[in-house]
């Protein structure tokens, strides 16, 4: 495989990006007429309540004054990542934000394009796939007859290794090289790494408090949370309710939110519920500590960047952001997923990923649990607003 080189060129702009590096307390706005002002960089960070200031010191470990820092650093890294997408076209190989140093690494297949992303101040690393290369890797893996190997749980496009990763457990090598083999994809562009758990989906037919939302399916009722408010309804996760099924306030079934308008699962894991005229959905998220955060939008962060969680089972959790386009295969197969650090349980199915103020997606699943750690997954949001053609509510 290639050898990467990095640059690590700084304009204005990276500077300014990067400001406070080792030491992320170190808040502050670039200056009036910096390249950073002049692109559009946010004045202020969102105001974030105590309670989600207090999951990220928990969780990564982020006072107050980091987080506002932080924050600003990822919208500047979620929008020199489109820019840069725009400049290097179908050389991109995918970006990654490091929390540590507030830095954003784009990753190009040639040195000329390299340079061209060097001017809008990021460092870059040139490097042998190309993202589109990666994805039709995934693609490949995931149309291959007769899917996986029960042994074989999941596959992800990883930016920072350039490769295609298949996950599996223990003992589970041989069976990812065949799927690679039967998938006729590049081998040099695929990894295999071993796991401890299969992905488990976080729907449960147990009854937890909180803020769930419950539904009827045969012969049991599943605990699922609502997701982020749309015009009409709220979005959650596919496997929580098939098309017509009724989402009800209560265990019992007999105070009624809406029915489920449609959802798509497995393949995907998405869909919406459409609430009647007695509920009245909002651009709010539930922090389980008295609060609310309220979403002002739904712009993507990077690989790197920090996010939050909020579910009925086990409320506000964050992490970061590992890897996009995760597969997993748990044995029935769901695409296009978004990785993380973040835990969840069983219960926090279809609850809102944040960032800041920006919308994510919604829990698909994961392993582990929120007392020793874990992986999770989510839906990304933006799939299903075009998909169901809905309308977020935001401030």
């Amino acid at each position: 495989m290639q050898k990467s080189i990095v640059s690590r060129r700084k304009t204005p702009f990276l500077a300014a990006l990067s400001t406070g590096v080792l030491a992320l307390g170190l808040a502050g706005t670039a200056a009036p007429g910096t390249a950073a002002a002049a692109q559009g960089a946010p004045a202020d960070p969102p105001r974030l309540s105590p309670d989600h200031l207090q999951a990220l010191h928990r969780d990564l470990g982020i006072d107050p004054q980091e987080a506002a820092t932080l924050y600003r650093q990822t919208d500047l890294a979620r929008t020199l990542e489109s820019r840069a997408r725009d400049v290097a076209g179908a050389a991109f190989g995918g970006a990654v934000f490091d929390i540590e140093s507030g830095e954003l690494t784009v990753a190009v297949t040639d040195r000329a394009t390299a340079d061209a992303v060097d001017d809008l101040g990021v460092a870059t690393e040139v490097v042998e796939h190309s993202e589109e290369e990666l994805n039709d890797v995934i693609d490949g893996l995931n149309n291959v007859d007769g899917g996986a190997d029960n042994s074989v749980t999941g596959w992800y496009l990883d930016p920072k290794a350039n490769a295609v990763v298949v996950t599996v457990l223990e003992g589970g090598q041989a069976a990812a090289a065949d799927l690679i083999a039967q998938a006729g994809v590049d081998a040099d562009a695929v990894t295999i790494d071993e796991e401890a758990d299969r992905p488990r989906l976080y729907a449960d037919t147990a009854i937890h408090g909180g803020n769930p939302y419950y539904s009827q399916h045969t012969e049991r009722t599943s605990i699922c949370s609502v997701g982020f408010g749309v015009k009409g309804g709220y979005v959650t996760a596919g496997h929580c309710g098939e098309r017509g099924n009724g989402a009800f306030q209560d265990t019992d079934l007999t105070t009624r939110y809406g029915e489920v308008a449609d959802a798509d699962f497995p393949g995907s894991d998405m869909g919406w519920v459409k609430t009647t005229d007695r509920w009245t959905t909002t651009r709010h998220v539930n922090d389980h500590n008295g609060g609310v955060v309220t979403v002002a939008g739904a712009e993507e962060v990077p690989v790197g960047a920090a996010v939050c969680r909020s579910g009925q089972t086990t409320g506000w959790h964050c992490g970061t952001i590992v890897a996009k386009n995760q597969t997993i295969y748990i044995p029935v197969t769901v695409h296009g997923l978004t990785r993380t650090t973040v835990c969840a349980e069983p219960g926090d199915s279809g609850g809102p990923y944040l960032a800041g103020d920006q919308a994510q997606g919604v829990t698909s699943g994961g392993s582990g649990n929120c007392t020793s750690g874990g992986t999770t997954y989510f839906q990304p949001l933006r799939p299903i607003i075009e998909k169901y053609d809905l309308t977020l509510l935001t401030s």
